[in-house]
């Protein structure tokens, strides 16, 4: 089969992925179109005979850990145009946003950023722990530990939710 029939494939999944690491599923298609774009790129640097979904998730998680960085420095630099519109606001639009998401959703996003990275490889996304702590770069213990904690911080505000 080909790359980018292969890449096809695991589009959703990459998808997926993309929305948990930023928390937004149009921030989250960005990040997937980004590393789409990087894979292909790259594609002579891809092992046949590897597992793509891997290769392609660490691309994409780098990809992300590099935008975070950079919006950090840009927001010690610049005020955000949005901060001037909000100013006297309810916050109408943020309520509702809320009230449209899962209990599980809502969960996922207020897990610290090692814990949901975590649980979206393996639990979502159904790779296993060693695959997870290659993308991740980490020990496997540390992804293990990094699982106990967000699964039990899960269990604990699904538990507040219902």
């Amino acid at each position: 089969m080909s790359f980018e029939r292969d890449l096809l494939a695991i589009l959703p999944r990459l998808r997926r992925f993309a929305a948990s690491l930023s928390r937004d599923r149009a921030d989250g298609d960005d990040l997937c179109q980004a590393a789409l774009e990087r894979g292909l790129k790259a594609r002579d640097q891809w092992q046949p005979g590897t597992r793509l979904d891997s290769w392609m998730y660490r691309i994409m998680r780098n990809l992300w850990i590099d935008e975070a960085r950079a919006r950090q420095r840009a927001a010690r630099t610049f005020a955000p145009e949005e901060a001037g519109t909000t100013v006297g606001h309810a916050g109408d639009r943020d309520i509702e946003a809320h009230v449209m998401l899962s209990d599980v959703d809502r969960a996922m996003q207020a897990l610290p950023d090692e814990q949901r990275e975590a649980i979206a490889l393996v639990l979502v996304e159904g790779l296993s722990y060693k695959e997870a702590a290659e993308i991740l770069g980490i020990p496997m213990g540390t992804l293990t530990s990094r699982l106990v904690r967000g699964r039990g911080a899960l269990i604990e505000m699904m538990g507040e939710a219902a």
